[in-house]
């Protein structure tokens, strides 16, 4: 598999945003950010642990590749740092090329030496939804939809795409997590969410707010993965 040249798309990307903005954050990446950054990856599957980030800099949220930190100065900027020895960057890298700038996804500006300088997606992630007992519109689901569907236009896969990796925000959906997009290999998570929002969400739990509590969503979850596991290895029987 082959990939674009780091330096080609960030020239591309910076036309789209400020240059001497770009340039300052870079430098205060490089100095201030990965210095002083203690982050780990113990088991693969599960998120990285951040021991320390030091301010002007704080962690927003970890996956099981990466960090994801921003700078009080820069707010619509973040930056995605992945673990000592997890791979992945690169393909993440490519996954940004070929989607360009579309209003569901994040945008990258700069890439180098496994971090990632990303357009900033507010909103609040499905999963959290159901927490604080926030309505879900169709709408967000319809949008989530159309863009996976413009990804695949662009030659990608969408995976693990889930509760936690999408968002809403004023009643739009928004796609946080690309960086799976290159595996080939089917994943049905998104089409079985689909089912439970239109099979249970909306008939039973729309109408009411109602907030679940997160040790219930995390049994949801957990058991979820269980059933795919049972139902990837009957199939391959």
């Amino acid at each position: 598999m082959s990939f674009f040249r780091p330096s080609d798309f960030v020239a591309d990307s910076q036309l789209r945003q400020n240059p001497e903005d770009l340039e300052r954050l870079i430098e205060s990446i490089h100095q201030e950010l990965l210095p002083n950054l203690k982050i780990e990856s113990i088991k693969p599957h599960n998120p990285v642990i951040v021991h320390q980030v030091l301010e002007p800099w704080q962690l927003l949220g970890t996956g099981n590749y990466a960090g994801v930190f921003y700078h009080s100065d820069y707010c619509d900027l973040v930056v995605k740092v992945y673990a000592p020895g997890r791979s992945g960057w690169e393909e993440e890298l490519e996954v940004y090329r070929r989607l360009g700038s579309h209003p569901a996804f994040s945008e990258c500006f700069y890439a180098k030496d496994n971090f990632l300088v990303l357009k900033t997606l507010y909103g609040i992630t499905l999963y959290d939804c159901l927490n604080r007992g926030l309505k879900i519109p169709q709408q967000v689901i319809e949008d989530i939809d159309r863009a996976l569907e413009y990804a695949r236009s662009c030659g990608l896969y969408p995976h693990d795409v889930h509760g936690r990796n999408v968002m809403m925000l004023e009643g739009r959906g928004l796609v946080v997590d690309v960086s799976d997009f290159l595996r080939e290999e089917p994943c049905l998570a998104w089409e079985d969410l689909k089912k439970a929002y239109y099979w249970l969400y909306l008939p039973l739990f729309s109408w009411h707010r109602l907030s679940l509590p997160y040790f219930i969503l995390d049994l949801v979850r957990t058991s979820y993965r269980l059933f795919r596991r049972l139902r990837l290895r009957s199939n391959l029987i």
